[in-house]
This record gives C-alpha cells, structure tokens and sequence, in this order.
C-alpha cells in the first residue's frame, strides 16, 4: 500500500516542479533512470532517499506523505506568505477562500 503511494506520490509532485525524472535523478547523485524505476514499481528509494527527494522537492517528509494535499509545495509557500500578511488583509484572504470553497 505505502509502496505503491511513495512512487506514484513522487511522479506527481516530481511533474508539478515539471522536471523530468532523468534530470532528478542526476541532481540527486543517482544514475540517470533512479527516479524512473521507482515510478515505474521497479525499485523503492531507501529512507534516506526519499528524505533526498523530500529536500530535492522542498518539501518535508510529512507534507510528501500527506494524502490530503495534493500540492504541498504551493501550499508551503502561500502558508509562508500569508504569514507576512497583517490582521486585515489575512481576513480578507480567508473570505475570498471560503468563497471559492462555498462554490466547488
């Protein structure tokens, strides 16, 4: 179950950074068809591996396993920015959003 989710979790987040898996695996220090024989359910990456592929992705090994979300790398960086944001204009973020989840 957890196999099977890793490898496709990292196909999916490596294709939102639109990277391809030869050009990972090398920034990575593996050889060149590391990344795709784990998507392709050849291979797992060791544990610290996939804490490479988490720094690599710039995201922690929680938000990687987090099924819940599915674009973790953009949610870290608006989470950081609405950090820099005051009283007002944080409120004002949450309206919009509660808005656009009232219409999905």
């Amino acid at each position: 179950m957890y196999e099977e989710f890793t490898q496709n979790r990292i196909a999916q987040l490596r294709t939102q950074r639109k990277v391809s898996a030869r050009e990972m695996s090398l920034s990575l220090g593996q050889n060149d068809t590391y990344i795709n024989k784990i998507e392709n359910h050849k291979a797992l990456p060791s544990l610290q591996g996939l804490f490479y592929i988490c720094d690599y992705l710039r995201i922690t090994p929680q938000e990687f396993f987090d099924e819940g979300t599915e674009n973790p790398m953009v949610l870290k960086e608006l989470i950081a920015d609405l950090k820099r944001l005051d009283g007002d204009a944080l409120s004002s973020v949450a309206s919009v959003v509660k808005e656009l989840l009232r219409k999905k």
